[in-house]
């Protein structure tokens, strides 16, 4: 494999030219600028990223740590991402925890402000401490998807609102006329979908229609059907069921099929994320979509401007600690909700 000064030599010029037309950093006149181009194409050089990372004290990669890449979520997150950070000239790693927090804690400690100049965090089950002492380390951190943008979690973040989100598919459930609604919550009481199942609660509260039955149960189509089921079957009166996901919504679908119920003429469902998979399902899946390009978008320009600034590395005002916001979920209106029938 060819090296810098290789191509140093065969272009005619010092290694640190080379270096800074490949950086598109510096003073280079046009026609040295296209004869080291030239001498990299001939002799087909490739930069050595990590030799790059510890020669320069700064890696041109950033961390994205997701909780689940088996989510379909995800991956349509960290397509969104290394676009984004690839207008910059960095790459992405993703860094999957399985949502286990030991997982996590070693990535941030083998590589964050080695391998990865920032970090990206999505629901990846970490603990504040360790992301606090990575930023303090001299890494910057953002969190993506903060779900409570009035609760700001001391951490820079891109938020959205998802207590909206769910108060949106609540309002589009009661307008339709449901009045027997069973909610799937998919992570525990206090977890993350929490927001998203208080603002379901807000739309029945304001319309003066009661709480039906609610599961929590795992963010995955196999825990929604398995919700459903016991749903349907404790009230087999229910007309409509909230996921506070998409693939928990997909499994209640399912589960609808298995008992022999009609979506949405027997039960209309709805989710919120507007995954792939909720517009390619039979019927496709009414859900509430957030902006998840614009929040990838946010999230990376936010956590180069942190690492310019040399954020983690500089005391801070935990009273400035920046917060993005999101433009407003949308209810996206598709085949698996409709009007009541009776049963």
């Amino acid at each position: 494999m060819p090296t810098l000064s290789e191509v140093a030599q065969h272009a005619g010029v010092t290694p640190a030219t080379v270096s800074n037309v490949l950086r598109n950093r510096g003073r280079v006149g046009e026609t040295t600028r296209q004869r080291v181009l030239e001498a990299v194409e001939a002799l087909g050089y490739r930069p050595h990223l990590a030799a790059r990372a510890l020669a320069e004290g700064r890696a041109p990669t950033l961390a994205l740590m997701v909780s689940s890449i088996a989510n379909p979520f995800y991956p349509e997150f960290a397509l969104a991402v290394e676009r984004a950070a690839r207008t910059s000239g960095h790459f992405v790693i993703i860094c999957n925890t399985n949502e286990e927090p030991l997982t996590g804690r070693a990535y941030l400690d083998q590589i964050a402000g080695t391998l990865s100049e920032g970090v990206l965090v999505t629901n990846a089950n970490l603990d504040f401490a360790d992301l606090h002492a990575t930023q303090t380390r001299g890494t910057p951190v953002v969190l993506c998807m903060w779900e409570r943008p009035n609760e700001p979690p001391g951490l820079p973040c891109v938020a959205v609102d998802f207590r909206l989100a769910g108060q949106l598919a609540g309002e589009h459930l009661i307008e339709l006329g449901h009045r027997r609604i069973g909610a799937i919550v998919g992570s525990k009481a206090a977890g993350i979908h929490a927001a998203r199942y208080a603002g379901f609660v807000d739309a029945l509260r304001e319309a003066g229609v009661p709480r039906s039955r609610v599961r929590y149960e795992p963010d995955t189509i196999q825990g929604g059907y398995d919700a459903a089921r016991e749903l349907l079957e404790a009230d087999p009166q229910l007309t409509a069921i909230f996921a506070t996901n998409d693939l928990p919504a997909l499994g209640a679908m399912h589960a609808a099929a298995d008992l022999g119920l009609n979506v949405p003429a027997d039960l209309s469902v709805i989710g919120i994320t507007d995954i792939q998979l909720a517009r390619e399902s039979r019927p496709a899946l009414t859900t509430v979509a957030v902006p998840t390009v614009e929040v990838a978008d946010l999230a990376v320009s936010l956590l180069r401007e942190l690492i310019e600034s040399s954020y983690g590395q500089a005391g801070h005002d935990p009273a400035t600690v920046p917060m993005r916001i999101s433009s407003a979920p949308q209810l996206v209106l598709r085949a698996s909700t409709g009007a009541p029938r009776a049963r």
